[in-house]
């Protein structure tokens, strides 16, 4: 199976001046829920809070298929994002962290499942949670990060390379890019991190498709075209495709030996997974039957 750890929080969308809308959120969680939707075994090794929203999450991702067995059942309460979008339907995100539950991981917690085949964690998890960061550094199977920087908690320059370092698939934004190296080409910046050590490299543009590096060749897909009504879990989505991809085709599991056309086609899935995604509001990515 594939473990994914870190945050399921509840998003609270903007629905009119003042009102707002709890949906189940969490860049990890939402990957979860996207990887069983797509088929794949997976587990989430989560908190969840003893309110009201911590049943939400609970029950959203069980809906989906997601085991939820080794989570955690937290006394504190879940944490929150309020999220807002543009005319063009792009996120942004004021989150309400203090005390809540996503961060208090202890290392006794933080046991993978027997099976796990790829590691999947990054986030807000990744960066307020030192357990999380040894959970990684201490693993043996396919690890795949994706920082999904805020800049409200952005670690420091060398702690990101050394989460680099730990990856075997190493994924981020160009806006990930751009805060970690203002004005830089995303393409030197991805060349930079896969010498690194990651197998591949990916930054994901957007509307502009993706980027990746696998050892020194460098591809680009374009993305599939859509109607945006917004980018909430877009990412996750990719994320999760791109992994559903890899484990159908049997190459997760350790360190990854890949060839171009293995890329090219778990790239197409998680294109095509994402752009179903942004074409409805909040992060509700597609089951395996929605993309033909």
């Amino acid at each position: 199976m594939i473990t994914v750890c870190g945050e399921a929080l509840v998003d609270l969308l903007a629905t009119g001046p003042g009102t707002y809308e709890a949906k189940p959120g969490g860049s990890p969680a939402n990957t979860a829920v996207a990887l069983a939707r797509l088929g794949v075994p997976v587990s989430l090794l989560a908190r969840f809070g003893p309110d009201g929203f911590g049943s939400q999450l609970r029950e959203h991702l069980t809906a989906s298929g997601v085991d939820v067995s080794a989570a955690v059942e937290a006394a504190e309460p879940s944490s929150l994002a309020i999220v807002s979008r543009d005319g063009a339907g792009t996120a942004s995100y004021r989150f309400v962290l203090d005390g809540t539950a996503d961060w208090q991981w202890t290392d006794d917690e933080l046991v993978l499942p027997p099976g796990t085949a790829c590691l999947h964690t990054g986030s807000l998890a990744l960066a307020l949670s030192p357990a999380v960061e040894r959970l990684v550094a201490r693993t043996s199977c396919t690890v795949s990060l994706d920082p999904n920087l805020r800049p409200s908690s952005m670690p420091p320059g060398d702690v990101v390379d050394r989460w680099v370092g730990l990856a075997d698939i190493w994924k981020a934004s160009t806006e990930d890019v751009e805060l970690l190296h203002p004005g830089e080409d995303p393409v030197d910046v991805a060349l930079r991190w896969a010498q690194r050590g990651p197998c591949l490299v990916l930054v994901t543009e957007g509307a502009g498709g993706v980027t990746a590096v696998l050892g020194d060749r460098v591809l680009h897909v374009d993305a599939y075209p859509t109607d945006v009504v917004d980018t909430v879990g877009a990412g996750d989505t990719f994320t999760a495709g791109l992994l559903s991809a890899l484990h159908a085709g049997g190459h997760l599991g350790g360190r990854l030996a890949l060839t171009t056309p293995d890329v090219r086609a778990a790239l197409d899935l998680a294109l095509r997974a994402a752009a179903v995604t942004c074409s409805r509001p909040g992060a509700d990515p597609p089951y395996v039957h929605e993309l033909g």
